[in-house]
């Protein structure tokens, strides 16, 4: 871990949240599986948006912690489509923490890639529809 400091990416972050003290792990850091629950919530966004409906995460295909997250922190999920299939979707989420109550720095925690498949009222895959 290097505790690089970096630009948060242009544009509006999918979902910004602040950790509590009850999302800590043993270490004092906030837990990792809290991460990968706001990076499937970030990640659900865009694919809902691109399904036009209901979607399901089928695959974790890449989770890369870089940097811990602490209590303080201001936490920006930044998440867009990557690839579009026939019922699925990988979703690209990058995690970005703003240290405000240490620093004023900002770095990059976490990159994921998940992948989301279109689902019917009745959970039955289905097709995405064309891109309007």
């Amino acid at each position: 871990m290097t505790n690089t400091p970096v630009d948060l990416p242009k544009g509006q972050p999918t979902l910004r949240v602040v950790p509590r003290p009850a999302d800590l792990n043993y270490n004092g850091d906030i837990f990792g599986g809290w991460i990968m629950s706001q990076v499937d919530v970030a990640g659900s966004i865009p694919a809902i948006l691109r399904a036009q409906g209901r979607v399901v995460t089928v695959a974790v295909n890449a989770f890369i912690f870089k940097e811990p997250v602490w209590v303080g922190d201001i936490v920006s999920f930044y998440a867009e489509v990557e690839r579009v299939g026939h019922t699925s979707m990988t979703i690209k989420v990058e995690v970005y923490a703003e240290r405000v109550l240490t620093s004023r720095m900002v770095v990059k925690v976490t990159e994921a890639e998940l992948t989301y498949v279109a689902i019917d009222q009745q959970r039955n895959k289905r097709v995405i529809p064309p891109e309007e």
